[in-house]
């Protein structure tokens, strides 16, 4: 892998092809859970199929309600396909500043500000080398994600994963998170208050058939969506 994850999320990235899913590629923390039972992700998808490109922050808290904030409506952004399991979904302003070149900062005004560096591990190259080198058929192969999904889980430390399931909203998923890095330090603000420690909670958390990491990752990639007729 060439360049530091700045450089590479900089470049925007093309819309993946095939005319069977809604498309979408990009950048973002898969996950972050903190100790207090706050779980944060983020999204940047410079690229849809459903409409522009946007971001997005999901948030749940220590009463497991989860709300997702999207920089466009909810109907072109992730509720789409997750919206059934939320509380509520917000329409925001959303700005993601790189602070350096493994370091960056997510805002929501007057909500959330969440400070994130980025580290490598040894697993996290090793997954990012095979991801570059998979051809894209592979990437669409369910034998192939399932395998991913068992060894990746142990590998990274993240609890379960599922490269390919349903969502809450009952369509099909499938991620191909491509070039990986771990979030080796986190601080984050709701409402200017600190919600605490980085660290896995009591219990892994999912949306529908995602699993959500029980450690931060950051990945760039694609996912694909059964199309939903909205």
């Amino acid at each position: 892998m060439t360049g530091s994850p700045r450089s590479i999320a900089g470049v925007e990235p093309a819309l993946p092809r095939g005319a069977d899913a809604e498309r979408f590629a990009g950048y973002g923390v898969m996950g972050q859970p903190f100790t207090s039972g706050h779980y944060l992700a983020f999204r940047h998808f410079g690229a849809s199929s459903v409409g522009p490109g946007y971001e997005s922050v999901w948030h749940r808290n220590p009463a497991e309600e989860w709300v997702i904030y999207s920089s466009v409506a909810p109907e072109m952004s992730c509720p789409r396909y997750y919206g059934s399991a939320l509380t509520d979904t917000r329409v925001a302003d959303i700005s993601v500043t790189w602070t350096g070149p493994f370091a960056l900062t997510v805002e929501i005004p007057d909500r959330l500000v969440w400070d994130i560096e980025l580290g490598q591990s040894a697993a996290t190259a090793a997954m990012t080398g095979l991801g570059g080198a998979m051809p894209s058929a592979l990437w669409r192969n369910p034998a192939v994600l399932s395998v991913m999904s068992r060894v990746a889980g142990p590998a990274l430390g993240v609890g379960r994963v599922r490269l390919r399931g349903t969502t809450p909203n009952g369509q099909w998923f499938r991620t191909n998170p491509r070039l990986l890095w771990t979030v080796d330090r986190t601080v984050a603000r709701i409402d200017g208050v600190d919600i605490g420690p980085a660290g896995p909670l009591a219990g892994q958390t999912r949306l529908g058939e995602f699993w959500l990491p029980q450690r931060g990752i950051f990945a760039v990639g694609q996912a694909y969506f059964e199309a939903s007729g909205r």
